[in-house]
């Protein structure tokens, strides 16, 4: 049997992860000590993901570990072994990581780098994956030149349709401090791979997203979105006009992407990971969309002043990811993603 460890396991690639192997025979390993719950409160809650895993899996065991505490990673991959190493545990939101600088950095940056050692020195020909974020990119890709159309933004130029590649530059630009800290993980994965020969990629995701999320304000687009909706909450756009794009891929795409790299590893890759021009849409878009599905409307409170190095439109290229893996696409649709948030039997299962 294949063993598979996942950390951030009840978040919602994670628990994507988990749910995805153990169905596929694996054996899993889980690493989550919800601090989703200690950084966004009620909202942020896993354990009720967690309660859910327990109840669909047959293969899954929980360690409530601290991915800081190196210690006990490095115990647990010594014991494990596993034949392939998903890592998703974060701290995940732009705006948060202002407030817990060092949290911040010590989850994303060390912990990252407590995992890599841990593979190197009990598992190194493992398949390394790690979960980074277009934020490495800064807010250099606001520098593209844009239209404005009726609902959101858009790149002006034919050329830039595909959207951000991978050879977009990472400095001179304003990440956030959360950008800041996955950007010296995402660094640190790929050197573990040049300099040790380990097979390791970098997913830097675009919005990352499905009905398991425990979304809150600040980090989770689409899911927040829905849940205003469906609880009446008011949802708070923060400037650009709510015309700001996002590619969205599915949690389900996500974990098809992780089982073809398993597959056929690569050393030191990097992919931009997302929805592509097909799955994006705008704030003020994703509003509308969902209110005609649940025949309810939103009430909105507009912030003019944009979240500090947000993008305004941003669309993942997926040239080298699928030029390298052609057997993979996006299988699930925008408006997929959406109606399974918001209506009881549109629920995705592949």
């Amino acid at each position: 049997m294949q063993r598979v460890l996942v950390t951030g396991s009840s978040g919602l690639i994670g628990s994507e992860a988990v749910a995805y192997f153990d169905q596929r025979g694996w054996s899993v390993a889980g690493v989550d000590n919800n601090m989703r719950r200690d950084f966004f409160g009620p909202d942020g809650d896993t354990a009720w993901n967690l309660e859910r895993l327990r109840r669909i899996t047959s293969r899954f065991e929980h360690h409530p570990i601290d991915i800081r505490d190196r210690a006990a990673l490095i115990d647990l991959v010594k014991q494990y072994r596993p034949d392939l190493i998903v890592h998703c545990a974060a701290q995940p939101s732009h705006d948060l990581a202002k407030d817990r600088p060092f949290d911040d950095f010590e989850i994303n940056a060390g912990g990252t780098l407590n995992l890599l050692e841990a593979a190197r020195q009990h598992c190194p020909e493992t398949p390394f994956i790690f979960l980074s974020t277009n934020k490495v990119y800064g807010d250099a890709p606001n520098e593209i030149p844009r239209v404005e159309l009726e609902t959101r933004y858009d790149y002006a130029n034919p050329a830039d349709a595909h959207g951000i590649d991978e050879t977009y530059r990472i400095d001179a630009s304003t990440h956030s401090l959360f950008g800041a800290s996955k950007l010296a993980a995402d660094i640190m994965v790929q050197e573990y791979g040049r300099y040790f020969g380990m097979p390791t990629v970098c997913l830097r995701g675009g919005c990352l997203t499905g009905s398991h999320h425990s979304a809150a304000e600040l980090h989770g687009f689409l899911a927040y979105v829905a849940k205003a909706i469906k609880e009446g909450r008011t949802y708070r756009i923060y400037g650009y006009k709510g015309k700001q794009v996002r590619d969205n891929i599915h949690a389900l795409d996500v974990c098809r992407f992780f089982e073809v790299f398993h597959r056929a590893p690569r050393v030191a890759a990097v992919y931009n990971i997302g929805g592509g021009r097909q799955n994006s849409i705008s704030v003020l878009e994703a509003i509308a969309r969902l209110e005609s599905f649940t025949g309810k409307r939103m009430t909105v409170e507009y912030v003019e002043v944009n979240r500090v190095g947000d993008h305004i439109c941003y669309i993942s290229d997926l040239t080298r990811l699928t030029r390298d893996y052609p057997d993979w696409n996006i299988s699930v649709s925008i408006d997929e993603i959406l109606q399974s948030m918001v209506l009881e039997d549109a629920a995705i299962e592949r």
